[in-house]
């Protein structure tokens, strides 16, 4: 298989760090919390909180990234202006 025929995976080289930084730019810490209720989000919200928590805890992780790739879904789907 060669490199153009394998998937491609929307989160290569994205590290949690960046995800964190572009949800929070998107949506707010707010949004954030009701759409994954967790308190590191919800209580005092920091990139560093948030960071810490979320690589102890693969659930959430895998909430938060699953977030991610709607809000890039809904950002592709957007018509530009």
């Amino acid at each position: 298989m060669t490199s153009s025929e394998r998937p491609r995976d929307p989160l290569h080289g994205v590290t949690l760090a960046m995800m964190l930084e572009r949800l929070v730019d998107e949506l707010g810490w707010d949004a954030m919390g009701r759409a994954v209720d967790i308190r590191c989000f919800t209580h005092e919200p920091s990139i560093a909180s948030s960071l810490k928590f979320l690589r102890r805890t693969p659930w959430a992780r895998a909430k938060v990234e699953a977030l991610y790739l709607d809000v890039l879904a809904a950002r592709r789907s957007r018509p530009r202006s």
